[in-house]
């Protein structure tokens, strides 16, 4: 998830390594100069995203700019715009029809993704700095919930 757009969905059970750079490659090639000289990459700790060549070539395009399992403290969900944000806005949205099989559940999930607008992800990403602000206040401590 970009500032202007959501890559994905990706249904498969286990991705390896050499999967996971393919989908990454995707990704970087949709972003613009910008995302790619001052945004972060975030992600989790499944074996294929921090293996040695994953974390390689993740730093060939991010540097330090890097949040994943050993290379920065734990992330709060109050600051991750997949948290706070995507993963409840689509579930309503993908929940709302009641699919009844996994076939109708993907297609839901690729149509909801599909419809996430950019003027959406940018507004989001303007929540995500003022949810961020607390935290920097507070140099990384603990700090109000913010409702």
């Amino acid at each position: 998830m970009s500032r202007r757009c959501v890559i994905g969905p990706i249904f498969d059970a286990t991705i390896k390594t050499a999967a996971y750079m393919e989908i990454f490659n995707t990704f970087v090639n949709q972003l613009d100069d910008e995302e790619l000289s001052t945004g972060f990459f975030q992600q989790d700790g499944a074996t294929s995203h921090t293996s040695h060549a994953s974390i390689a070539e993740i730093h060939s395009f991010f540097g330090d700019r890097v949040i994943s399992k050993g290379l920065r403290p734990p992330c709060s969900p109050d600051l991750t715009p997949p948290d706070y944000f995507l993963w409840g806005y689509l579930k309503g949205k993908v929940c709302q029809n009641k699919p009844r099989t996994i076939d109708a559940l993907k297609a839901n999930i690729t149509e909801e993704i599909q419809a996430v607008t950019a003027d959406v992800l940018a507004r989001t990403f303007q929540t995500m700095a003022r949810r961020v602000q607390p935290c920097l206040y507070a140099n990384g401590g603990h700090f109000q919930h913010m409702l």
